[in-house]
């Protein structure tokens, strides 16, 4: 069995479409046409029917999808652990989206001049589905915070950053108190569900703050501009990203002491791209030490 023609037929399915299965490959729609059926005959089984101008997965097609993408996935494994230390590939990286908005970038940069041959996919999510993302091998490897919970023996963890909570204000309050600030003003909540949501709630409990709280979101770079426009104060952790800079805000030291956000890289011991992960563990390192 040719896995290209599984490549082509998973290809087929995600686009809904044999024309732009084929553009995207760079072939005639009837040289994919061909390799459809020649899958067809060789599982003795069709695979695809027309919905008008479009094309969905048969029964047996919807079995088919799903083993030909773990198939796939194997035969990449096994060429990457067969290959060349000069040889390319792919990695497959998540992300929560305060480090692709700070550090991944600069990371990336540095870890594809050293490997200019891989291609990397990036996927953002929250801590939780990147950590289950890894441990069933979606994911080659997460930059996320540090789990809530002992890492099994089968990750492994590199730290690139800690980020105390700070209090941001428009910067006109800069010299005011935190604590008198977070009383008289509106609150501009991280989304508790996550990680530094959790902790900046923490704090507040802590400091038997009850807030006027007047929004919530997960986005601290929609919170920064939030606050740059006088909608309100916010507890969040102390995020190092460029596209701060311009926001007429003010990173106020909170009073009592808290813990930081600690967050890193996450991956399995055994990923067959472990070269390549420890290439962007060094890349991280050369970065954050830099910084």
């Amino acid at each position: 069995m040719e896995t290209s023609y599984l490549q082509s037929f998973v290809l087929v399915v995600e686009c809904g479409s044999m024309s732009e299965a084929a553009r995207r490959l760079d072939l005639t729609p009837a040289a994919v046409a061909q390799q459809i059926r020649t899958l067809e005959r060789e599982f003795n089984a069709p695979l695809l029917a027309r919905a008008g101008r479009t094309v969905q997965p048969t029964e047996a097609g919807h079995q088919l999808v799903h083993r030909a993408r773990a198939m796939l996935r194997e035969v990449v494994d096994i060429k990457t652990l067969l290959g060349s230390e000069t040889a390319g590939g792919e990695l497959r990286v998540g992300t929560i989206n305060t480090a692709l908005h700070s550090v991944l970038p600069d990371v990336l940069a540095h870890f594809v001049t050293a490997h200019p041959g891989v291609k990397v996919f990036l996927q953002s999510g929250t801590t939780a589905t990147l950590h289950k993302a890894v441990q069933q091998g979606e994911l080659d490897a997460a930059v996320c915070l540090y789990p809530p919970f002992v890492l099994p023996k089968t990750f492994d963890w590199s730290l690139l950053r800690e980020e105390p909570l700070v209090l941001l204000a428009p910067s006109r309050l800069a010299r005011r108190d935190a604590h008198e600030l977070l009383r008289t003003s509106p609150l501009i909540r991280y989304d508790r569900s996550l990680g530094g949501g959790k902790q900046a709630d923490r704090y507040l409990r802590a400091a038997g703050i009850v807030p006027q709280e007047r929004f919530e979101l997960s986005s601290l770079l929609a919170i920064a501009m939030m606050v740059d426009r006088g909608l309100g104060v916010a507890v969040v952790p102390d995020i190092a990203s460029p596209l701060l800079k311009g926001q007429r805000i003010a990173k106020i030291a909170l009073p009592l002491a808290s813990e930081a956000r600690r967050f890193g890289m996450l991956w399995l011991r055994s990923s067959a791209r472990l070269r390549l992960i420890q290439g962007l563990v060094a890349s991280a390192g050369t970065i954050t030490a830099a910084g």
